[in-house]
């Protein structure tokens, strides 16, 4: 069995990777700093569903805090990999507050690689994203295309981390996949994504927001799926960046639709202007994925969404407070 760090262990992907990670009986270090980036009681219901479990141990600290950071690493022994999944996620507040993209985003990614390098840790698996594609590529997105245009100051801080995780690569020889993760949704899923919020939105009653016309679509992939690709990308690589998408593109109308037939309610649309970071659609070419980490999401559409409107009816009780 091996000891991982995961960082951003009460987040959507970091808390599913930990529990996948502790059911095949790894020991794992969680971080996570409990920002209020959203709603803190996903974090702490996420936190919750982990914190009693043999192998897991959890340090309230931010990557931006070397110090703590090294003592973490010092008294863990022997770590087989990191896999950093804490970031600020989200386009649109990117815009508003970009500083605080950069600083966890590329500094905190910048202190985890130089303690891989200084302990000889020698894999690294970090979050990058599908904004990276902008609006100017052919879809499918594939990993060769170019990511040199980000619309907002998030993609451009996930392009710094590639490109300052191929420098450590190169420089220090540590091995490093970088997983441009593609509109990832499910039970407990983040509030300022439109699944949740058309969820409990629809659900309450509650005016739908849709900003611009609809009909753009976005690669959903299902939370558990995107989890095991995480794992998956364990393996050594060399230096890879590897979408993890499901192929299957949804109009959020769709999505809607969908929702209004298993919550049993019909939504109350207010259309709005499209925000300038919005591209028009994503849409993941998962063949790197398939041939390098025998990775393919498992989970279609309806199934997931059916999940997160079972997860939301059964904690219903203080998730219709969860801040969207």
């Amino acid at each position: 069995m091996a000891t991982y760090i995961v960082t951003g262990c009460a987040g959507f992907i970091g808390a599913k990777v930990t529990e996948f990670l502790l059911d095949d009986h790894h020991t794992v270090i969680g971080i996570d700093n409990i920002n209020d980036a959203y709603d803190v009681r996903l974090k702490y219901w996420r936190l919750d569903q982990l914190k009693d479990r043999p192998g897991f141990t959890f340090h309230h600290l931010d990557i931006l805090d070397r110090t703590g950071l090294a003592t973490v690493f010092s008294s863990a022994g022997t770590i087989d990999a990191v896999i950093n999944l804490a970031a600020r996620a989200g386009v649109r507040y990117s815009v508003e507050n970009p500083w605080i993209y950069f600083d966890t985003n590329v500094t905190g990614t910048l202190n985890l690689l130089e303690l891989c390098r200084v302990k000889g840790i020698h894999k690294f698996v970090v979050a990058s994203s599908s904004s990276l594609y902008g609006q100017g590529n052919v879809t499918p997105y594939r990993e060769d295309q170019q990511t040199d245009c980000p619309l907002s100051p998030y993609a451009a801080s996930k392009k710094a981390v590639e490109v300052l995780c191929h420098s450590y690569h190169h420089l220090h020889g540590l091995d490093i996949t970088a997983l441009r993760y593609f509109s990832v949704y499910g039970p407990s899923g983040r509030p300022d994504m439109s699944p949740f919020r058309f969820v409990q939105w629809i659900s309450e009653g509650r005016p739908v927001t849709v900003y611009g016309n609809g009909q753009q679509s976005r690669d959903f992939t299902y939370i558990d799926d995107i989890a095991l690709g995480t794992i998956s990308a364990l393996r050594p690589v060399g230096f890879e960046i590897i979408n993890l998408g499901s192929d299957r593109p949804v109009i959020l109308n769709s999505m809607i639709h969908l929702i209004e037939e298993m919550v049993g309610r019909q939504a109350v649309i207010q259309y709005e202007a499209s925000h300038a970071a919005d591209v028009l659609t994503t849409w993941a070419d998962v063949t790197k994925a398939s041939q390098l980490l025998g990775w393919k999401a498992q989970t279609n559409f309806e199934q997931g969404i059916k999940q997160l409107v079972d997860w939301y009816e059964d904690n219903r009780n203080w998730a219709y407070k969860v801040v969207t």
